[in-house]
């Protein structure tokens, strides 16, 4: 998400090289985004390659801001 909160969208190869993590890894982590509705998945073909990208959608970036400032809260409370 925090790829996604700075960047209007990322395709697959790009998350997959910043996060340092397999396709498998990525793949389930994308699909249980997607089912919370945090993020949009748009599929399409460049050329005659599949490509895949990811755009954090307005309820992703509200939770994941609400998940910064939990975060937050905690640090301030030592």
């Amino acid at each position: 998400m925090s790829v996604l909160m700075v960047n209007e969208s990322a395709d697959f190869s790009t998350l997959k090289e910043l996060l340092g993590v397999t396709d498998g890894n990525l793949a389930s982590h994308t699909k249980a985004l997607e089912i919370e509705n945090y993020i949009a998945i748009e599929k399409q073909f460049i050329g005659k390659k599949p490509n895949t990208s990811y755009k954090a959608t307005k309820d992703g970036r509200k939770a994941f801001e609400d998940h910064i400032n939990a975060l937050e809260k905690l640090i301030q409370k030592r």
